[in-house]
């Protein structure tokens, strides 16, 4: 009905500066109710055409502004942001099912502090020289901004994941297209509203939403796009990769994980136990570098597992609006469903399901009985040959395994076609730095999960991507080096 459609939010492409509205629209659910909330553009070539254009307008003079101008920008735009940030976290938790408790302590924090860091890193970055005495020569680099950077970011961090990308882009002077997922694109569209009183030009930062299929692709196919920076599957990497070989783009890529936790009989438990609940449940597990694959030491194996499960369960699921609930609804119905057959494949293969989905009783609020919520579940006995421990569930879903070697567990845990992420366990030093250097893992955390130095590579092995971001590898990634020599 007519009546029932003016309630929903209605978003609208932003693009040089104006928000402008599109033919056609996709639905938008709250993930907690299961109801239409929102209506999101649903773009596709003419849209991303426009933005192109407006983008490519843009560049002359937004990449001949010094790094200081564009500095203060975007420090201003973090300020602004900051300014709502309870707005901001309320919008996320609402059209991502993520917790509010998390969405204010991690995805919009996080999202200001993308703009401050590259607002700041931007300032300090130096190019390279040589001499050649001999030859009477003098060799120098210098860095120009690429141009347009087509940004695709995912649905599990929306805000978080695409201001670590435009904040890099357009600090090193380069100006954006922007998709954000089609599942969460309420922020995004909050944050265009700002960009004006941030003082950032029309055309520097423009959003065009919609499905991967559509506008995602027109983006990756458009020959003035010369960068594309994308997080998410590693399936949709693939098309990218195709799709946008004919143009030699540049790609950034930063796309799944199968995370192992190796925990050491020498692991200090109490530590280890709630940071390990943590890295396998905290937003619904959905989060790139969750851990879903614990081996265990098996001299230590049941106290872990009787202690993990019984953490496990202290988790609350439930409406994320409330502040003492610990896990949100996950993104979709089809998701749900997918992690679902998961936990129904594992317990087909002989595994033992030992807390969550289909074991302990899930109780909701009136309100949230159509949401899409799972509990934190925690599987034991799966074989490594499971597509339980090869392939990325994304939800609150962890595999416990026991090992009984370093040898061994190095040589399983790197079993699997992924490579982001590893945590290790473990009081002893040595043994830390050999299974670090073995690991084939971009990042390796030890006795600890998700601590974060947005100076330091943050990146893949193997299928989990190409490229690395952080301060030196995202302004190297958005710019073009050029090698100058000067003969006198």
């Amino acid at each position: 009905t007519m009546a029932h459609s003016k309630a929903l939010l209605v978003l609208e492409n932003f693009i040089g500066g104006k928000f402008v509205p599109c033919s056609s629209y996709i639905d938008s659910y709250n993930p907690s109710t299961g109801d239409v909330y929102c209506r999101v553009p649903d773009s596709g070539k003419e849209e991303v055409e426009a933005a192109v254009k407006a983008a490519k307008d843009a560049f002359p003079i937004w990449s001949s502004k010094s790094p200081l101008e564009r500095s203060q920008i975007l420090n201003k735009l973090a300020d602004l942001i900051e300014h709502d940030l309870e707005a901001f976290a309320q919008a996320e938790s609402k059209d991502q099912g993520k917790t509010i408790t998390f969405a204010r302590t991690v995805d919009i924090p996080r999202a200001v502090h993308n703009f401050r860091f590259f607002a700041s890193s931007i300032l300090h970055h130096v190019t390279e020289c040589t001499e050649m005495p001999a030859m009477g020569c003098v060799h120098y680099t210098s860095r120009a901004p690429v141009g347009v950077a087509g940004l695709i970011s995912p649905w599990n961090l929306p805000l978080y994941l695409l201001t670590w990308k435009i904040a890099p882009a357009i600090a090193c002077g380069n100006t954006v297209v922007a998709k954000p997922s089609e599942m969460t694109s309420v922020t995004a569209w909050m944050m265009c509203k700002l960009m004006e009183k941030a003082g950032v030009p029309p055309g520097v930062v423009n959003v065009v939403f919609g499905t991967g299929a559509k506008a995602g692709e027109a983006l990756v196919c458009h020959p003035d796009v010369p960068l594309i920076s994308f997080t998410g599957s590693t399936l949709t990497a693939q098309r990218i990769t195709e799709k946008s070989a004919p143009h030699c783009k540049r790609l950034s890529l930063e796309l799944g994980g199968k995370n192992p936790a190796i925990i050491f009989d020498d692991a200090d438990l109490s530590q280890c136990i709630p940071t390990t609940v943590r890295s396998s449940f905290a937003n619904q597990g959905e989060i790139c570098l969750c851990t879903s694959r614990i081996f265990v030491q098996r001299g230590i194996y049941s106290e872990f597992l009787k202690r993990f499960v019984a953490e496990a369960k202290k988790w609350k699921t439930g409406n994320p609006s409330d502040p003492t609930i610990d896990v949100g609804a996950l993104i979709s119905k089809e998701h749900l469903e997918k992690v679902r057959s998961y936990v129904k494949k594992a317990q087909a293969e002989g595994a033992r399901v030992l807390c969550g989905e289909g074991v302990d009783p899930l109780a909701l609020p009136p309100g949230n009985q159509k949401g899409y919520f799972m509990l934190p579940t925690v599987i034991a006995e799966v074989k490594d040959e499971s597509c339980c421990m090869q392939e990325e569930i994304f939800g609150p879903v962890t595999c416990v395994v026991a090992f009984d070697t370093e040898e061994e567990v190095i040589k399983r845990a790197n079993g699997v076609k992924y490579g982001l992420a590893a945590t290790v366990w473990s009081g002893n030093v040595g043994r830390v730095h050999r299974v670090a250097h073995k690991l084939q893992s971009g990042l390796v955390w030890t006795n600890c999960w998700l601590v974060r130095d947005l100076n330091l590579p943050f990146g893949g092995m193997k299928a989990s991507g190409i490229g690395r971001e952080g301060a030196k590898d995202s302004y190297e990634f958005f710019t073009e080096v050029k090698t100058i020599t000067i003969k006198h």
